[in-house]
């Protein structure tokens, strides 16, 4: 028996879960998304973002209206029980001191079979709110599934969730979806480091986006 489950459980499971945490991200996060239009309504996408905190993943994955799945840490399978709910979540273990073969392989057939795949490229949280240094192992992903790439960016969560904190604590953040690098455009740019470039300053536009928003919104507040 597969230790994955069935797609029909799946679905109920990330149905619910995604009414209860958009009511919950909005009235504990005060979440906004902004540039939903920018998502490809069908297709494989290889989501890009910054990465902030432990809530990026269900946070992003309520920003766009396609069921997400996301790249997941090979040692949060450990335990029975996370585990159970992070593969309902649509999670692709990744054991990053093996080499993470077979989680691109099986992220590679997810998007070729025309899912949304969510990876952050920094590689881990950050450490001060900033974006930090791109690293192109997505640019292989991009390349050989032929999938448009989805630049995205969020501001807040680092302040919500900081890598210091066991916790998470309320906040504002907001989401920003720039424009997609389509199959066409990620093909004809002829070399990873060209394409690193263009998703560094899509998402680092995205970032600026989020923040001015996310200090937008705090100025009402503190009205």
């Amino acid at each position: 028996m597969s230790r994955f489950p069935s797609a029909s459980v799946e679905d109920r499971w990330h149905d619910f879960v995604r009414v209860f945490a958009r009511l919950f991200a909005t009235l504990v996060w005060k979440v906004r998304c902004f540039g939903r239009e920018h998502q490809p309504p069908r297709g494989g996408v290889l989501v890009v973002s910054n990465h902030q905190s432990h809530l990026d993943p269900v946070l992003i994955g309520l920003a766009v209206d396609r069921r997400m799945n996301y790249l997941a840490r090979q040692t949060l399978f450990d335990f029975w029980l996370l585990r159970w709910v992070i593969v309902l979540m649509g999670a692709i273990p990744i054991d990053r001191e093996g080499g993470g073969l077979a989680g691109m392989k099986e992220t590679l057939r997810r998007l070729k079979r025309e899912q949304m795949i969510l990876v952050f490229p920094e590689g881990t949280r950050t450490p001060d709110g900033e974006v930090a240094e791109l690293k192109p192992g997505f640019c292989t992903l991009a390349r050989r599934a032929k999938v448009h790439v989805l630049p995205v960016a969020l501001d807040g969560a680092f302040e919500a969730w900081p890598r210091s904190k066991s916790i998470p604590r309320p906040g504002t953040i907001h989401i920003v979806l720039g424009k997609a690098l389509t199959p066409l455009e990620v093909a004809a740019i002829d070399d990873d480091e060209t394409l690193l470039t263009e998703v560094d300053r899509r998402i680092r536009a995205c970032h600026r986006q989020a923040r001015a928003s996310v200090e937008r919104a705090r100025g009402r507040c503190d009205r």
